[in-house]
């Protein structure tokens, strides 16, 4: 799963880019369901604080995760621009809970670095490569790597218990 995702990242393609602090980053188009406004979420007891609960998304039960808070930036603030992009990655919806979502980058081949290898001390495991666009860096995100290392053993419970 993981060599495709990579494979994807280095044969281009269309990325949602969105914002988490300063940084720009991006998620494969196909991945994305929708993008809406964030709205409330029912937490979940005992979740990690990055998962911010669940939403019933028309009959689907969906969990919630503040994508700053799972990738240790700093603490998330919630406001008017403050966007909810619903995912469909492995057969599972989630929604992830970004700053702003800025538009739509197409990427060639030639326009996609390699993650940088910063050793141990910095966990790249969620990055597929580095998009460049003019001046503009975008962080392209490994969605699976990412909601794989989520916890999200906890939504088929959150689903079990609302059916």
């Amino acid at each position: 799963m993981n060599d495709t995702s990579a494979h994807a990242a280095t044969s281009g393609g269309e990325y949602l880019s969105f914002t988490l602090g300063n940084e720009h980053y991006g998620v494969d188009i196909l991945k994305v369901q929708e993008i809406r406004g964030y709205d409330a979420v029912t937490r979940v007891p005992d979740a990690p604080d990055y998962i911010k609960g669940v939403i019933n998304l028309r009959g689907t039960i969906v969990p919630v995760i503040d994508l700053r808070l799972k990738l240790r930036l700093d603490e998330a603030r919630y406001d008017a621009f403050t966007v909810m992009i619903v995912l469909n990655v492995d057969d599972r919806v989630v929604g992830i809970v970004v700053d702003s979502v800025s538009d739509v980058i197409p990427l060639g081949a030639e326009q996609i670095r390699p993650k940088p290898e910063f050793g141990a001390a910095v966990d790249t495991r969620f990055i597929s490569g580095i998009g460049t666009q003019d001046e503009r860096m975008l962080i392209l995100l490994d969605i699976e790597t990412l909601l794989d290392t989520a916890d999200l053993g906890q939504a088929p419970a959150a689903e079990d218990a609302a059916a």
